[in-house]
């Protein structure tokens, strides 16, 4: 069956994927080419979300959805900031978890967690070996939710780990929309079932409420190439049709 993560992985131009996970990633190319452009935009995202919780004086992380190494990895940028930072990884498929474990988990202060996300309860026990959940962290919930159906209630999954997070936490989180293209996405969606994959992208307001009332930092959520980007986004900036936001906790 093909995975999200190797998917995901393959359009950023990853070699730690399947041929059915190829197969998968060039149907939904062929039908939208812009997830190539949302895979890069969203990654780079990333990177900006972690570095600005390392200015925030964030030095532990919970990486929810984790997906196949890509350089640089959460721990890589956050220990740049301080080596001593904590970074525990979550994902449900074995080779993630495997490449995971080779190739981040070589310190104390990586740890991988096996685990479906939607087990709040057991994802934080076992990232609450390495994390001290009494103390401020970033909770990362990157392109990920969009892989749950609606009746997983992805809001209500990310409201059960906010209620382990210290004051001071932040909750970084992306997911893809249907807005710019409803047709499209919608047989996206329809392929990625028939395909054995889960993809709801979703609207501004539904995405918004997965952050459970908490007030975002400005600029607010928006296509992930316009949240605080390093430079002027690029042309195809609008063609990453995913929203960003980061809550202060």
């Amino acid at each position: 069956m093909p995975h999200p993560a190797r998917v995901y992985d393959y359009w950023l131009g990853g070699k730690d994927n399947f041929a059915i996970d190829r197969h998968a990633a060039e149907e939904a190319l062929s039908l939208l080419p812009e997830f190539a452009d949302y895979a890069v935009e969203n990654r780079k995202f990333l990177v900006r979300a972690v570095r600005f919780a390392c200015g925030a004086g964030i030095r532990q992380f919970l990486d929810i959805g984790t997906g196949l190494p890509t350089s640089p990895n959460v721990h890589e940028i956050a220990q740049s900031a301080d080596p001593a930072a904590r970074v525990a990884y979550v994902d449900n498929d074995p080779i993630v978890c495997a490449h995971a474990e080779a190739l981040m988990a070589k310190g104390p202060d990586t740890a991988v967690v096996r685990a479906d996300l939607r087990d709040p309860g057991y994802v934080l026990r076992e990232a609450g070996k390495l994390l001290d959940f009494s103390q401020p962290a970033a909770l990362l919930f990157v392109a990920c939710l969009h892989h749950l159906t609606n009746s997983d209630d992805p809001a209500g999954v990310v409201a059960r780990y906010l209620t382990a997070m210290a004051p001071g936490s932040l909750l970084a989180l992306s997911h893809q929309t249907y807005e710019f293209a409803p047709d499209k996405m919608r047989k996206a969606s329809a392929e990625a079932e028939h395909a054995g994959l889960t993809f709801v992208p979703r609207s501004q307001a539904d995405i918004q409420r997965m952050f459970n009332g908490r007030d975002l930092l400005e600029p607010g959520l928006v296509l992930v190439p316009y949240w605080r980007p390093d430079s002027p986004p690029g042309p195809n900036a609008d063609r990453a049709w995913a929203y960003g936001g980061i809550a202060q906790l």
